[in-house]
């Protein structure tokens, strides 16, 4: 519930480095559990120090809570969570960087699978009411940032394997009633928002949507429906790190959702903006030069839309039990002082982004 890498470094030198790659925007990822938090302490949120001292144990906890006031003085016992994102979207803000806002998760732990309990609306830990909430106090809480350009709904839909009572909703029709809702509540609450829909299979096709077919019992999706049509948002995640063949992933890509970028195209009934807000892989030269790695930088170097890297973050506090953990995926290196492949860098990322950006 604490955005990662403040024990090693200052927001406004991560936010540098961001900004140093030519990048325009932030995924900056939030729990569920923190708003749910808010309200139980009757609308007042926790100190990110107990945070930590929850998940890392006291000793730990305190200490990383120390190691983080060293590199951000601006924080102190008293700050809370939400005080920690403002500080960073007050960054993004001075440095010119968008922040788009993702609910990633609505218990504060490493995502994803079909057994953890927060796959799908009404899961065990995926209260409907408490997320539409949380999505409502972010919309609103966020507007005072002046960065924050956009939403996301929720990371990764999946099917909620665990839970044989609910498996049966796993559909689009049950997508389509706890979507609108939502999306409802979050442009009540901030109408310059954009709100990012997000598909089935982890994310990785929202195609009756952009065809406007029949999602079950005759509903169907129809953008005309919408007074703010004008702010919704395609995403999709890619993650066919083992492909072997580029064709296979553009019509994939496609026919999952970038064909609501083609006007042209008679099956298409909604047009949207799209973007894939998570692909990635291991940090290495030879992870660079894969199919996967090649096709997509050819791919989205010839649109005209966006896309976000998954991961920035060398490390992690704790996930799945180990704390500071390191993310060889990240683009940081484990302490954050670095590029974990500076090459790479250099000759991919950067000029993918100019090649976005043109």
């Amino acid at each position: 519930m604490t955005p990662e890498g403040l024990q090693y470094s200052s927001i406004a030198d991560a936010v540098t480095k961001i900004k140093s790659l030519g990048m325009n925007v932030v995924r900056l990822t939030y729990a569920i559990q923190m708003i749910d938090e808010y309200y139980e302490n009757g609308e007042k949120d926790s100190t990110f120090l107990s945070s930590f001292v929850r998940a890392l144990g006291s000793k730990n906890g305190t200490r990383v809570f120390r190691q983080i006031v060293g590199f951000n003085p601006q924080f102190n016992e008293n700050s809370t969570r939400l005080d920690v994102f403002d500080a960073i979207a007050a960054e993004c803000f001075k440095q010119e960087i968008y922040v788009h806002l993702d609910n990633h998760m609505s218990q504060a732990y490493w995502c994803c699978n079909t057994g953890d309990g927060n796959s799908w609306f009404g899961d065990v830990y995926f209260n409907i009411n408490n997320w539409r909430r949380g999505l409502n106090f972010m919309a609103t809480h966020g507007a005072k940032w002046g960065s924050m350009l956009s939403m996301s709904l929720r990371n990764e839909l999946r099917s909620p394997d665990n839970n044989a009572a609910l498996l049966p909703k796993y559909n689009w029709e049950n997508w389509y009633a706890n979507v609108v809702p939502a999306m409802n509540g979050i442009h009540a609450a901030n109408k310059d928002v954009l709100i990012f829909m997000s598909g089935l299979g982890f994310d990785t096709t929202m195609a009756p949507i952009t065809t406007g077919a029949n999602l079950g019992s005759g509903t169907t999706f129809d953008k005309t429906r919408f007074a703010y049509a004008d702010k919704l948002v395609v995403e999709l995640h890619n993650y066919q790190t083992t492909a072997t063949d580029c064709a296979a992933i553009k019509r994939g890509l496609y026919d999952g959702g970038y064909n609501a970028m083609n006007l042209t195209d008679a099956r298409v009934k909604n047009h949207f903006p799209v973007v894939l807000t998570e692909f990635g892989h291991a940090q290495t030269p030879a992870d660079y030069a894969t199919v996967y790695s090649t096709c997509l930088k050819d791919y989205l170097g010839g649109l005209n839309a966006g896309w976000m890297y998954w991961v920035l973050s060398g490390t992690y506090y704790i996930r799945e039990g180990r704390q500071d953990a390191d993310e060889s995926w990240g683009l940081l290196n484990h302490d954050w002082t670095a590029w974990r492949d500076p090459a790479s860098i250099a000759r991919v990322m950067i000029p993918m982004v100019k090649e976005t950006l043109s």
